[in-house]
């Protein structure tokens, strides 16, 4: 199966599943999306792949989700809960660094068949992980505000001019931080700013496709009605 089909999938699968969470289990549910969201990103960020000719990594669609779930947040409940959001999955990324940077220690015995693949999983993450956290902190943040600034000089009008203008200015930030702190001696100039590159584009059209779905969002709950 190709990866452009693949990918379509795995973005059907991620913004169906935000609508799942949240129309099961509220705000709550989106708080879980962020924390899952971020510890399958920081694992499937290692993958290199390429799509519609150009290289990419795989996390970017559960990443891109997050900004998504933040959206739905700050729509129905403020910036304030939008940000809480924020900080649960920053908080998600730094226990699991921690504890897989531990398991790591421990000595396997003799049956042990896994600790090679975990240390090729894991002993990477740290500095993926950094420059995750500090690209995550900052974006997200970013994107919570600039949401909150452009429905406040429109009135509350125009939900997918907030949505797309706060995730892709955000997301350019978060491009920029991440593949500069992580990749940055890893691998050669070019493959770094190609993987920037490929990774902001990948990123905009997840933010355009991930709009009618906000709309969807928005409509869920009585009494918890946006403005549209």
């Amino acid at each position: 199966m190709p990866n452009e089909l693949l990918f379509f999938i795995t973005l059907l699968i991620n913004f169906a599943g935000i609508l799942l969470f949240y129309r099961f289990f509220r705000r709550a549910g989106l708080f879980a999306w962020i924390a899952m969201a971020t510890l399958i990103a920081n694992i499937e960020v290692i993958k290199s792949i390429n799509l519609f000719g150009i290289e990419a990594t795989l996390g970017n669609v559960i990443y891109g989700s997050i900004f998504l779930a933040t959206d739905i947040l700050n729509e129905k409940y403020g910036k304030k809960e939008a940000q809480r959001g924020v900080f649960i999955g920053f908080a998600s990324m730094l226990v699991f660094v921690a504890m897989t940077q531990v398991n790591l220690l421990y000595t396997p015995n003799a049956y042990d068949f896994a600790q090679p693949h975990m240390q090729a999983l894991f002993s990477f993450l740290p500095r993926i992980a950094f420059a995750s956290m500090l690209a995550y902190i900052v974006s997200q943040l970013l994107d919570t505000n600039i949401y909150q600034w452009v429905r406040e000089k429109t009135g509350g009008k125009y939900l997918f001019l907030r949505n797309n203008v706060s995730t892709m200015i955000g997301q350019l930030v978060d491009s920029v931080i991440f593949t500069a702190v992580a990749f940055i001696g890893v691998f050669e100039p070019r493959v770094v700013l190609m993987i920037g590159i490929s990774t902001y584009l990948l990123k905009v059209v997840i933010a355009a496709i991930d709009t009618p779905f906000l709309y969807i969002a928005a409509r869920m709950h009585d009494g918890e009605a946006a403005n549209l």
